[in-house]
């Protein structure tokens, strides 16, 4: 059964949208108060977040921030809003799909179907699946908060640990470098872009990468980074 959390405050379209998704075991916990979502992910497990940006005390964007610094879990926004910026600035901050209001439910269960099919996962030894994020050569262990590359461990700081991670959990998409500062939690929402290149840089050098023909991590010109699965 997959789990979903709904933070909505038009309670009417959620128990449209729950009852829906039931039909294809997707159990939806539905909670209108924004400043119970962080709460709400502590405490029980889940495998995705849609999240309305109009709600009651706390934009939805700012939610959105938050939860992307303290939680590894897709993100669908699902919202009224039509603007472009806030599409843009909602997959800056770390959403992973964006969805205008109104839509048909047949597409929010195809895209939480595909989010959840591209979320990596391994096999620990007892046969039960534990949510990893890796490459061929770099792997993250969310339970000893050790990178490795090849096997052998990195030393890496805050910040380059932070970035990494990050790089990894887009397989493959292009990270601008504002959605690094909005979504790391070891990086000011004061750095430049040029800070940002630094510690990229640093990075580079630690997995053995030549930024002229990288293995790894690539510059995507005007825009930011991609990490090659």
């Amino acid at each position: 059964m997959i789990k979903v959390l709904m933070v909505e405050d038009d309670l009417e379209l959620a128990e449209i949208l729950t009852e829906y998704l039931e039909q294809f075991s997707i159990d939806v916990d539905t909670i209108d108060d924004p400043f119970l979502t962080l709460p709400s992910l502590s405490e029980k497990k889940y495998d995705l977040v849609i999240l309305d940006l109009t709600l009651p005390g706390l934009d939805g964007l700012d939610i959105c921030v938050d939860i992307r610094k303290r939680h590894d879990i897709p993100i669908i926004i699902s919202s009224a809003r039509h603007d472009i910026q806030d599409k843009i600035e909602a997959l800056d901050r770390g959403a992973d799909d964006y969805m205008p209001k109104p839509y048909d439910p047949r597409e929010l269960q195809a895209r939480i179907k595909s989010l959840l099919r591209r979320k990596p996962t391994a096999t620990n030894s007892e046969g039960m699946e534990k949510k990893s994020t890796a490459n061929r050569d770099i792997v993250y262990n969310e339970d000893r908060y050790i990178m490795s590359l090849k096997g052998e461990e990195l030393t890496l700081t805050k910040a380059e640990l932070g970035i990494l991670k990050y790089l990894l959990s887009k397989q493959s998409a292009v990270v601008s470098r504002d959605e690094l500062i909005y979504n790391v939690d070891a990086i000011s929402e004061d750095s430049t872009n040029k800070s940002i290149d630094v510690i990229v840089g640093r990075i580079r050098q630690k997995l053995g990468d030549n930024p002229k023909n990288p293995t790894y991590i690539h510059s995507v010109r005007g825009v930011g980074y991609k990490l090659l699965l």
